[in-house]
């Protein structure tokens, strides 16, 4: 995984209260990355949010 990854991982793992491997591939990492990002409630772009505001 790339240097990026990894730090966003570290930070999302934190917030989902999850442990991370270290030695991902990059598709591994960017998997983990929209399964921690669903279960923290980041990264939700046009998810049903539309519409809030007139």
């Amino acid at each position: 995984m790339t240097g990026a990854q990894a730090s966003y991982l570290k930070t999302l793992a934190t917030e989902a209260g999850e442990d991370v491997e270290g030695d991902l591939t990059k598709a591994e990492a960017s998997k983990r990355i929209e399964e921690l990002q669903d279960k923290t409630g980041r990264g939700q772009s046009g998810s049903g949010q539309s519409g809030s505001g007139s």
